[in-house]
């Protein structure tokens, strides 16, 4: 499983929170399924927003991004996500990336247009069929999500940018292509095939991330391989705020650190995220943060009984939730059915210690 990681200039918000929530329930379903999984995600510390953000700021582009990398960490420990096998940055992985482009040169994928490297991206014979957009709507939201297809000189408007040319006062390195940076799409290709293998059963993210980035790093990969890069593509919904996108860009962010610090307990927040089905769009409300605090509280009240009712039925309905594209909802209420069951002189003793087991190894929640 390869899943995109941020952009370390402001996290971790709730839209971060909900996406790695979403996939760490696949890793323990797939875990809880027997399965050995390899999980890979990539952090991209060099970017154009990264370096916009620590010069209006005034503050060094990698003092910044080292300090949100180790306060995304620090949220993904607290909301209990098992951590990636790899955590990757972009600038650890320009070597990866340099090969990358270079077998890319090989295969006549690339072009050059005033120092900048660019894949052509019609070498791809699946273009396009993982997004489902015509190229009219490709071409908008391309421009609108970190594109350029206004530019002059490129052979097609699409055409992705595998290395930026050396800009001034940003920062370059030094290679066989020249001195410049990764391209966005193209750093996380490299990483999830040097890691990972020809293609992955599983590339994640959030919903959009779908295209460009998802559309344009498969045929990369594709082109690179001549194989389908991922056998599923899975996208996390947005979450919102008052009716609009939570973005950096509108500033309206809730933070999984500012509630953290200010003492609600990050199992209310997982519970919180996990409410809604990972693919729906929704708004963070404190409503539903409400809501969640109160059905840990009955959690661990019912669990903490010195006995309860039989067990092995809600662990299955858990389970069969989660099978089903993971519906979190669903093992939610599983949990709120065994929870409300009357008690009895028949219940034993070990069945709220299994009920408490499976919700911290399948939901991810302590009790």
């Amino acid at each position: 499983m390869y899943v995109c990681g941020i952009t370390p200039y402001d996290a971790t918000h709730m839209g971060h929170a909900a996406t790695y929530v979403a996939f760490d329930l696949l890793n323990r379903i797939w875990r809880d399924s027997g399965h050995e999984v390899r999980y890979v995600q990539n952090i991209t510390d060099v970017d154009d927003p990264l370096l916009i953000r620590a010069k209006e700021r005034g503050e060094d582009w990698q003092d910044l991004a080292e300090r949100q990398v180790a306060l995304f960490r620090e949220d993904m420990t607290a909301l209990r996500v098992i951590p990636p096998d790899h955590y990757i940055g972009a600038v650890e992985a320009i070597p990866l990336v340099v090969d990358a482009v270079t077998a890319l040169l090989g295969r006549d994928a690339v072009y050059d247009l005033s120092g900048d490297l660019y894949f052509r991206v019609h070498l791809d014979p699946e273009f396009g069929t993982r997004s489902h957009l015509d190229r009219e709507e490709m071409l908008a939201v391309f421009a609108h999500r970190g594109g350029d297809p206004a530019r002059v000189g490129k052979e097609d408007p699409l055409d992705c940018l595998l290395w930026q040319s050396e800009r001034p006062d940003e920062p370059s390195w030094h290679t066989s292509l020249g001195s410049g940076r990764p391209g966005w799409h193209i750093e996380c290709s490299a990483i999830a095939l040097h890691y990972l293998g020809r293609s992955v059963d599983v590339q994640g993210g959030g919903s959009d991330l779908l295209f460009p980035h998802h559309e344009m790093g498969a045929a990369e990969a594709r082109v690179l391989t001549g194989e389908r890069f991922a056998r599923t593509f899975v996208h996390a919904g947005m979450v919102g705020l008052d009716g609009e996108k939570m973005s950096k860009s509108r500033g309206n962010l809730v933070f999984a650190s500012k509630l953290r610090q200010d003492g609600v307990d990050p199992m209310a927040i997982r519970l919180a995220l996990l409410a809604d089905h990972y693919r729906t769009n929704r708004d963070w409300t404190n409503e539903g943060l409400t809501s969640a605090q109160h059905r840990l509280d009955q959690w661990r009240e019912q669990l903490s009984r010195p006995a309860g009712p039989a067990a092995a039925e809600t662990i299955w309905k858990i389970r069969a939730a989660l099978a089903n594209d993971l519906d979190s909802p669903g093992a939610l209420k599983a949990v709120d059915d065994w929870c409300s069951l009357p008690r009895t002189q028949t219940d034993q003793a070990s069945e709220p210690g299994l009920i408490s087991r499976a919700i911290d190894s399948l939901l991810g929640v302590a009790i």
